[in-house]
């Protein structure tokens, strides 16, 4: 048993899973409101990195627990096809997060440069940063929420309405 297999009877995976496939396309969504909005930036910055951060630390944890569960299940057949294709997606999630919180701190510091340096125009390294921090922003959200679908379908498909499984 570890730290990664069960807390209070339940699978560790699938209460950490809960706060990734929540954080993450939250604070995608603040990290893309704010490098739209730069009057936004000083206001929602450190709260975007705040959510982005804890986000990102629960990424680790759901792949590591999620690793545990699937050797505690010891699925077979099609159920564990579906596992195996969520988990490889699973461990891809940390990439786009880490850029876009990466590229969210530097846009938040950036800013508060431009601001504390009082540059009216506040150049083109700005505009792009606060673009990459986008993309990363959506391409984070967009594979946990395609991850999680998967991870669900897998949980799922054998169970409720599906003669996949018999």
């Amino acid at each position: 048993m570890t730290v990664f297999d069960t807390f209070m009877g339940l699978p560790v995976h699938a209460l950490v899973m809960h706060f990734v496939v929540v954080l993450v396309p939250l604070s995608a969504f603040g990290v893309v409101a704010i490098a739209a909005v730069p009057r936004w930036r000083p206001r929602f910055g450190i709260v975007v990195l705040a959510l982005a951060t804890a986000g990102l630390a629960g990424v680790p944890v759901a792949t590591r627990s999620g690793g545990v569960l699937e050797d505690r299940l010891g699925a077979s057949g099609i159920v564990a096809r579906q596992i195996n294709e969520h988990q490889k997606m699973g461990e891809l999630v940390i990439w786009p997060t880490a850029a876009m919180w990466l590229l969210a701190i530097v846009l938040v510091l950036m800013d508060r440069q431009a601001r504390v340096d009082r540059q009216r125009r506040r150049g083109p390294a700005l505009k792009v940063v606060a673009v990459l921090a986008a993309i990363a922003a959506v391409a984070a959200s967009s594979l946990v929420v395609v991850t999680g679908h998967r991870g669900s379908t897998a949980v799922w498909s054998c169970t409720v309405g599906s003669d996949a499984c018999k």
